[in-house]
């Protein structure tokens, strides 16, 4: 790797005192750059080696600005720290100290405590808003929110895919003091906050690099995005490790989940990545790096990464749930209670093994801890990925619901939540955006065309009836809401995840660390038996059933109930685990009292 010398600079405008700035700009594509600011004046900036260009400059925090190219086009700072609006509107100049931060003191929490709520700020009103709602979550057992991404994208409304401007927190949502103000009151209430960054693509709109540093891309390398980035360049592994180490040491957020790195076509930008976050972030913080790898690299989590999102698990799960089997769940269609075995007992379900287009996936993950898992029901994707976004408890038995939500919340793989999931939200989540013109009309028709290879949606007029992204009606059916107290079923939901949540940090998160799996068996079809031993010496141990047909269960000594779903359901001398049951027991390694002053 090329080593760092001088004229790497910093990306961005970067506030050198209370009046000066520096503006610096990697453009080796354009012959001459200056920064114009919003008061007329125009400053050229410097060539300086390898395609800089430089000025410093009389300054202040809240001047906007814009870079002009070659005196044709101007274009807004890649690296802005804040946008005056749209994409298409100045570049802020934003002073990272200006916030006066009210719990200096939080350090974080550890990795194993972790409990996650991902949520889109957008949905639930911006930064502000999401405030109201953080007390209610700390006192259900959540223990960290995660924000969908944030990064400036084209228009108000948005996935936060379709970032174009990594460094600029979404100018809709609110200010970057909103964003740290957010932050801040969510250590008061003892919630660590992940963000959700997306370093494998920008977006298709308002993303200038191409005119003045082609070098950003590579021809040679194409992600579903578009043309890959270029991370065997200093200066955009540069780009991209300045902004996590921006969001983690300025903003103080608590972790990072990488969206998509398997469209990163460079695993040494992972490995450069992690280093330099664990060097330059006080080690007495507790900071968490996880994945979303379709890979399954069980070497990045040995050293650098905390844990990957398991689709493996969800997709085994989502299967014997709802019975669907189109596109990728094809995968999981002839053996779905044996790869759910594998994944409670190993981690990942394919760990080399062959995809359904005949090609190897996955590394082996067996030595892996469970906390090295983030296992859901649900998540942003696997709900707004749907043609109609509609959320588990519409498609599944609330019965086998219920019993799979307690294998998510008392095993000791680290359970992650979508909005709304707590409280079995009747809103959909949609894919929802806000192009114009004739990306509008592409993005409408793409989204549409995804769902060709499902049965369902075979015949082209089916496919129209699929909501439009950008209909602004769209992204208001996607906001959550908890009307009068909810409905009987919403009401029940809330509930439990309440109850297991309170008994998971009571008997799971105090003796996670050390925890062993000791292997899962399958009963029948959709049930399971799987055990870890715990870091205390203790067995957990797990029975799930969702099918509608008893199975014999294997006898248990010695151990005392945690947990059982259903609560009325009796379970038989001769050993039958009743349908849609989650049973939880616990064997101490030293005697444990009752919970219920009952036996097994």
């Amino acid at each position: 790797m090329p080593l760092r010398t001088q004229e790497n600079w910093p990306h961005g405008a970067i506030k050198l005192d209370a009046e000066h700035t520096q503006f610096a700009l990697w453009a080796p594509d354009a012959f001459y750059v200056s920064v114009e600011l919003d008061n007329g004046e125009s400053l050229p900036m410097l060539p300086q080696a390898d395609g800089w260009f430089v000025v410093k400059t009389r300054c202040p925090a809240g001047a906007r600005y814009r870079y002009n190219i070659d005196g044709e086009l101007e274009v807004p700072d890649p690296a802005s720290r804040a946008q005056d609006g749209d994409i298409d509107r100045h570049s802020v100049v934003v002073d990272p100290l200006a916030y006066q931060w009210q719990h200096l003191a939080w350090h974080g929490r550890p990795w194993h405590e972790a409990v996650i709520y991902e949520l889109h700020v957008g949905a639930l009103g911006g930064f502000a808003a999401v405030e109201t709602h953080l007390a209610r979550l700390a006192e259900m057992g959540i223990t960290a929110i995660e924000l969908m991404p944030i990064a400036q994208y084209p228009g108000d409304r948005n996935w936060g895919y379709d970032g174009v401007l990594h460094y600029a927190p979404q100018a809709s949502y609110g200010t970057p003091e909103q964003l740290k103000h957010l932050i801040d009151t969510a250590h008061g209430h003892g919630l660590a906050v992940i963000l959700d960054v997306v370093y494998n693509h920008f977006g298709p709109d308002g993303n200038y690099l191409n005119r003045y540093a082609k070098g950003f891309f590579r021809e040679d390398k194409h992600t579903p995005w578009g043309a890959g980035i270029d991370f065997r360049r200093l200066e955009i592994r540069d780009f991209f490790i300045e902004n996590a180490l921006m969001w983690l040491l300025e903003y103080r957020f608590d972790g990072l989940r990488l969206d998509a790195v398997h469209a990163i076509e460079d695993p040494q930008f992972l490995r450069e990545l992690a280093r330099r976050i664990r060097q330059q972030v006080d080690p007495s913080r507790h900071v968490w790096l996880t994945v979303e790898n379709e890979f399954n690299q069980s070497s990045l989590l040995e050293e650098d990464y905390d844990a990957q999102w398991n689709d493996d698990g969800h997709n085994a799960l989502h299967v014997l749930l709802t019975g669907e089997t189109d596109a990728y769940y094809a995968d999981y269609a002839l053996q779905p209670t044996e790869q759910l075995v594998r994944c409670l007992s190993q981690g990942f379900v394919f760990q080399g093994h062959i995809t359904r287009h005949g090609e190897p996936r996955g590394e082996p993950s067996e030595h892996l801890p469970s906390t090295a898992f983030v296992l859901f029901l649900q998540n942003h994707d696997q709900i707004g990925n749907r043609a109609f976004g509609e959320r588990l408890h519409q498609l599944a038995d609330p019965r086998a619901l219920q019993a799979a939500t307690v294998l998510l919340l008392l095993s000791p793989m680290i359970p992650l939540m979508f909005m709304g999931d707590e409280f079995a939200a009747e809103q959909p989540f949609l894919f929802f955006t806000s192009h114009h013109g004739e990306l509008a009309e592409l993005v409408r028709e793409g989204r549409r065309n995804e769902f060709a290879a499902f049965s369902a949606f075979a015949d082209p007029h089916k496919r129209e009836q699929i909501p439009d992204p950008n209909a602004e009606q769209t992204f208001h059916a996607s906001q959550p809401k908890l009307i009068d107290g909810g409905t009987a079923q919403q009401q029940e939901t809330l509930a439990l995840y309440r109850q297991l949540l309170q008994l998971r940090h009571q008997h799971i998160i105090p003796h996670l660390s050390g925890t062993q799996a000791l292997g899962a068996q399958m009963l029948g079809y959709a049930a399971v038996s799987a055990r870890w031993r715990l870091g205390d010496g203790s067995e957990l141990r797990i029975d799930l059933n969702l099918s509608d047909t008893a199975v014999v269960n294997p006898p248990r000594t010695g151990a005392v109930w945690l947990f059982q779903k259903p609560p009325a359901v009796e379970v038989s001398d001769e050993g039958l685990l009743p349908p849609y049951c989650a049973l939880v027991s616990l064997t101490a390694a030293t005697p444990l009292q009752p919970l219920n002053g009952e036996r097994l």
